[in-house]
């Protein structure tokens, strides 16, 4: 990690000291074990059946409780009946035999802790719940006993799935529940009818899943989650998730998790803090535990039973539900005490005090750990600060993700599009925001993702055309504003996979340019569902222009998979034209032309290709069929000449289009 990047050698010392502790806490972990044996802590607490002794154990790790009951809908809910023994290093169980409980602890029953500590008593639900549930009436949520038939995966349980480390990434980030046109909670069963099929023929490889734990307040994204071991019951059974995965492996769609380990809820009532009725349980004591910015708890990362529980986490995802990998949110949170509150603008930021090398060591074991148990199992860091290492191998003294994900890119379409008229666009700062990458380094590009879309923000659609969204899509209106904003909208996201990364992510619907924001049910909407869902609708009319916006989509996707453009790491810059705002860069055999001055359209404008030969346009923005104008015929082949020992051709460049060329 040090050879390849000289910038790196003053902090060399600490580099290394970072893999030593690394060593060592796997040593201490696994023993003379694997991480993968380490991390059973699924197959261990909560209920677990002992056909042996011929009834159920269930366990829990509450080290600062003074008595602890379990009770339920098998026991009337007798809160004190059913007391739990203490045990070595603070974990509780009881045995509930057969003969006492066959009848009437079953499948589907609900359950909860009652515990004693020093908050008093209070009614918890367990860390490694299986299924959580809220009533309909109190809106109190409760475990509830998952023991169905065991899932059918099938004889061949991947089908036609052949997603792999040496596959770009093509990634379809979705939430299920608002995945849906109608306004209501999505289901896991109407997402596999509904939405992958569309997302198989759009040709994206890859299904990143929003909002899978369970968590309480719908309107938090998913992002304060409360039980980590448990399907959002919102959205159906843990089953119909397995169906989801099974029938996107069957299409031959990877499905990845958000995994959510920054930060828990802080409620009491339905998360883990305070769950044995201290403070320091799941956390560091006091203020320590606390994620101010987010209002949540804070993870302990160095304490052992803490990494237990997170590892444990992160191998139920992959060996129970077959999870194809995780992006890890939050990460920059998570590796500094600050929590990525600062400006990232000297080396001594990413190697200082500041630092919480506990989480750091942590992230290193997850990688170790889902590369151990799943090996073609993908990792993203969600890291804005870019810290060094984060995407490179743990032996060459990284953190181990595969990739990283371009955050920069997003934030300077925003701010260009916010702060800077069309016509002062300039070309380097484009191209030097889509290369600024190291050699060796996964990266997925975005234009824009969930975050973009969240009320208080807009997308990169919305920010284009605004009102004329409304009343300006129809294919026979003409709309200077909506012709504008089509015409960047594609080109803004051909540049994007075409030079930004070695990977790239999309979030549903942005792909037509859904209208509007996202906005969860919540009292300041009158609980409305309304913006909390897809229009699909508007994509699958012929007669708005969203659907001209989704055929540029597919048609760019399957351009980039036939010529396999993000296997080459870097794009050959050949061409920038200051004055024209022309760009021209090659990538994955393919010529790619940008031309983003408002108005200033050249014929017979010469541009430097690779190589001699005969060229032919193979992907314009200004097709009809995707909204355009049409001004270049596809079928003209453009014959190379040499000056000066460079190849060029002659081409129509035309204003605010990109064009793609083949030789042929």
């Amino acid at each position: 990690m040090v050879a390849r990047d000289e910038w790196l050698w003053p902090v060399a010392e600490e580099i290394d000291a970072r893999y030593r502790r690394y060593g060592e806490r796997l040593r201490a972990l696994a023993g003379g074990s694997t991480l993968s044996d380490f991390a059973n802590g699924y197959r261990w607490f909560g209920f677990q059946r002992d056909d042996t002794l011929a009834g159920w154990w269930f366990r829990e790790w509450l080290p600062g409780a003074y008595d602890v009951f379990l009770f339920g809908d098998f026991n009337g809910w007798q809160r004190t009946e059913l007391r739990l023994e203490r045990g070595r290093d603070g974990v509780w169980s009881v045995f509930l035999p057969d003969a006492i409980y066959a009848g009437r602890l079953v499948h589907g029953s609900l359950y909860k802790m009652h515990v004693h500590g020093a908050n008093g008593w209070h009614d918890r639900i367990p860390a490694y719940a299986r299924r959580v549930v809220q009533n309909d009436d109190t809106k109190d949520y409760t475990a509830q006993f998952w023991n169905p038939t065991a899932f059918d995966w099938g004889r061949n349980a991947d089908g036609g799935f052949e997603i792999s480390k040496s596959t770009p990434l093509l990634i379809y980030e979705a939430h299920v529940g608002m995945a849906q046109e109608k306004q209501g909670v999505g289901t896991y069963t109407e997402f596999a009818e509904n939405i992958l099929p569309r997302i198989k023929k759009e040709g994206y490889n890859t299904l990143q899943l929003m909002a899978v734990a369970e968590h309480p307040y719908y309107g938090s994204f998913g992002y304060h989650v409360a039980n980590f071991f448990a399907v959002s019951s919102r959205c159906g059974t843990p089953e119909e998730l397995k169906a989801l995965i099974k029938r996107a492996h069957e299409m031959g769609i990877a499905v990845v998790m958000d995994l959510v380990h920054a930060h828990y809820v802080k409620n009491l009532n339905e998360g883990l803090n305070e769950l044995d009725g201290t403070d320091h349980q799941y956390s560091k004591p006091g203020e320590a535990g606390y994620q101010k910015y987010w209002d949540s708890m804070l993870f302990d990362y160095g304490k052992n039973e803490v990494t237990h529980f997170l590892l444990s986490n992160v191998k139920f995802w992959l060996d129970e539900f077959r999870f194809d990998g995780f992006r890890f949110d939050g990460v920059t949170s998570m590796i500094y005490h600050h929590h990525g509150y600062t400006e990232f603008d000297s080396r001594d930021k990413f190697f200082g005090p500041d630092v919480d090398t506990d989480a750091l060591t942590y992230l290193t074991l997850a990688n170790h750990l889902v590369h151990e148990f799943r090996p073609e199992a993908v990792t993203i860091a969600e890291d804005v600060s870019g810290m060094p290492g984060m995407a490179l191998p743990i032996a060459d003294g990284g953190v181990g993700f595969d990739y990283r994900l371009g955050m920069a890119i997003p934030d300077f379409w925003i701010r260009l599009l916010k702060e800077v008229p069309d016509e002062q666009w300039n070309i380097w700062e484009i191209w030097n925001i889509m290369t600024d990458r190291l050699p060796g380094v996964g990266t997925v590009a975005y234009a824009e993702s969930h975050d973009q879309a969240l009320v208080g923000d807009k997308t990169i659609a919305f920010r284009l055309m605004d009102a004329a969204m409304y009343d300006s899509m129809d294919v026979g209106h003409e709309s200077l504003v909506v012709e504008r904003g089509m015409a960047l909208h594609k080109m803004i996201r051909l540049v994007t996979i075409a030079a930004g990364g070695t990977a790239y992510l999309n979030f549903m619907g942005n792909e037509f340019g859904h209208p509007e924001w996202i906005d969860f049910p919540r009292e300041g909407n009158g609980w409305s569902y309304a913006h909390a869902r897809r229009q699909w609708s508007l994509a699958d009319s012929p007669f708005l222009r969203y659907s001209q916006l989704l055929a540029f989509d597919g048609a760019m996707i399957a351009a980039v998979k036939e010529h396999a453009v993000l296997s080459e790491p870097y794009p050959w810059r050949l061409q920038m034209d200051e004055g024209g705002q022309t760009m021209v860069f090659a990538r994955g055999g393919l010529v790619f032309v940008f031309n983003w001055h408002p108005s200033h359209s050249r014929p017979d404008y010469a541009i430097e290709v690779p190589e001699a030969g005969k060229y032919r346009l193979v992907l314009s923005t200004d097709e009809e069929r995707f909204g355009g104008q049409g001004r270049e015929d596809a079928t003209t082949e453009h014959f190379t000449y040499e000056a000066e020992g460079r190849h060029f051709m002659q081409i129509y460049n035309i204003c605010r289009t990109a064009a793609v060329f083949r030789k042929i």
